[in-house]
């Protein structure tokens, strides 16, 4: 082989040399230093206290047989007492709305009853006629009395605001004081109630 192709061994020693001082002057470089990153402080927990045991509740006593049988006899008697309250309170309900609508009833038929009153108080020679008013008076009397409509006593006795409307007033020195002396029309009672005061005449 040729000297073109092959450096001789003084070439590669001038190669060498030009490539040293790069290598010092990379050693006289600062090193740099690696800076650690800050540590943020750790969280200490507060210390924990230790925990006071629980206090256990007393245990009740298992209720015996005798006082399951107590209590439910209690609820018993207490049901039994609110059923029959409850009965007496829904009778007595009842019985007020049923002489209600039965006053209401016998209201609406007193006219008729005072329309018969003054056809018997017209005098007629027609006696089959008179006596066909007075069986139907007689009847309705009758219905009324079923129904437990009673008439309100008049004539001769004591006035009662509660029971008697006076119309009229006449000095009498042969009658009492307050003592009715006429009725005009008939007032009636259904049980306690007064369903219609008598319109009547009061002496002195």
């Amino acid at each position: 082989m040729s000297s073109k192709n092959n450096p001789s061994s003084e070439e590669k020693k001038d190669q060498t040399a030009e490539e040293a001082p790069e290598v010092k002057d990379a050693a006289k470089a600062p090193i740099e230093e690696k800076t650690e990153p800050e540590r943020t402080p750790e969280k200490t927990e507060p210390e924990k206290t230790p925990e006071e045991p629980k206090k256990e509740a007393p245990k009740k006593a298992e209720p015996t047989d005798a006082d399951k049988l107590r209590e439910a006899n209690d609820k018993y008697l207490r049901l039994l007492a609110e059923y029959d309250n409850f009965r007496k309170r829904s009778q007595k309900e009842r019985d007020s709305l049923y002489g209600d609508i039965k006053a209401d009833t016998v209201t609406r038929f007193l006219p008729v009853y005072d329309n018969l009153v003054r056809a018997l108080a017209q005098s007629t020679e027609d006696e089959a006629y008179r006596k066909g008013v007075e069986m139907i008076m007689a009847q309705f009397d009758e219905t009324l009395k079923n129904l437990g409509a009673i008439a309100i006593p008049s004539v001769g006795e004591k006035f009662d605001p509660c029971r008697h409307n006076a119309v009229m007033h006449v000095e009498d020195d042969t009658k009492g004081e307050n003592e009715i002396v006429e009725e005009f029309q008939k007032g009636f009672i259904l049980g306690d109630k007064v369903i219609r005061c008598a319109m009547v005449k009061v002496a002195n």
